[in-house]
């Protein structure tokens, strides 16, 4: 869709090189190219070199997610050696895909997220600090996790415990399923978390998300030189709302007129202020909710990888069409030195108050 949008502006056929080329040894680009960084996918051999393992994950396998966001990072390293223009900054890439990091980033720059536990080694340890938070509904997420995997919606009243999440556990290991489980028993969600409390835990507060309907809803912004540019709703009737986990795309429109044009237009700037925290980088995909009441609104994720929204067009373009647009037509330059010089200043001026 990327290549189609590039040949659509008129512009030569991109190059490609693919990550397991990158991660064996080949050349970077040349300091004279235009790179963009698309998600490593799902394909066994990256991910087995991406973990640096002997051997391929088995399929859904939830493992070695600390090493594989390891590898990623070597590997945009790789990309940037020869000296190339990304569009994708490394760095602003790490914070991203690290959900401790990149939360405190959008907190710290005054973005309304929801509030985390500090950091937890287990379930003993999630339900101490649970407890000390006054909180009974928290989803705990894989550090390094992406589309929903490993993530678990979590709900405790005294010794009655829920977990709805996508890891399938069996005696073999843990394993990333498309169909949401849901478990009651605390042994086995206590041995869940234990086996994922390794490759490193966030844990935030569940905030109680609007509804349309019969579903609970959220969107997915892209954000693209840092205008909100497309936007697709997520309706499910659990707690996950991932599309690919089988739930619905929802009514923009009807969201909208649900939201009211100044809570709307509040959640965008929002959205601006995100895109702000990270300068470098052409096009991010915000997850956003509105709250039940529809006046207040939080940021669940930021995605490094999240404009894939087939058949979303905003003036006849798509996002990848967009973001060609914005860098051909120099709104993504205008934009970069501007995101740079505010970030300096938020950097600066806290140090000489």
């Amino acid at each position: 869709m990327f290549t189609r949008a590039v040949l659509d502006a008129g512009l030569p056929r991109p190059a490609v090189l693919p990550w397991a080329d990158v991660l064996t040894g080949a050349a970077p680009p040349a300091p004279d190219a235009l790179v963009r960084v698309d998600s490593p996918g799902e394909d066994p051999e990256v991910d087995r070199l991406l973990r640096r393992s002997a051997a391929p994950a088995r399929h859904g396998e939830l493992v070695g997610l600390a090493d594989t966001y390891a590898g990623l990072l070597r590997g945009l390293d790789r990309v940037a050696a020869g000296g190339a223009e990304l569009l994708n900054d490394p760095e602003d890439v790490a914070v991203m895909c690290d959900k401790r990091r990149c939360h405190a980033r959008l907190s710290a720059a005054g973005v309304p997220v929801p509030a985390a536990l500090p950091p937890v080694g287990g379930w003993a340890e999630l339900r101490a600090a649970m407890a000390a938070a006054g909180w009974s509904r928290v989803f705990v997420k894989p550090a390094h996790g992406s589309s929903a995997a490993g993530v678990i919606a979590l709900a405790v009243a005294g010794r009655r415990v829920q977990a709805v999440t996508t890891v399938e556990a069996t005696p073999e290991g843990l394993f990333n399923s498309l169909r949401p489980r849901r478990y009651t028993d605390e042994a086995q969600v206590a041995a869940i978390v234990d086996r994922l409390a390794p490759e490193s835990l966030h844990v935030e507060r569940w905030l109680p998300k609007a509804g349309l309907g019969d579903r609970v809803v959220d969107l997915r912004v892209v954000v693209v030189a840092g205008r909100p540019t497309h936007a697709v709703v997520r309706a499910a009737r659990g707690p996950l709302t991932n599309l690919h986990l089988g739930n619905a795309r929802g009514d923009l429109a009807a969201l909208r007129a649900a939201a009211g044009p100044a809570a709307w237009a509040a959640a965008m700037e929002t959205c601006e202020r995100v895109a702000g925290c990270f300068p470098r980088t052409l096009q991010v995909g915000i997850d956003l909710m509105f709250l039940v009441g529809w006046r207040r609104h939080a940021v669940a994720e930021v995605n490094a990888f999240g404009d894939l929204l087939p058949g979303v067009l905003t003036d006849g373009r798509d996002t990848y069409a967009e973001q060609v647009q914005a860098v051909t037509d120099g709104r993504w330059e205008r934009w970069r030195a501007a995101a740079g010089r505010a970030l300096d200043e938020r950097e600066v001026l806290p140090c000489g108050a």
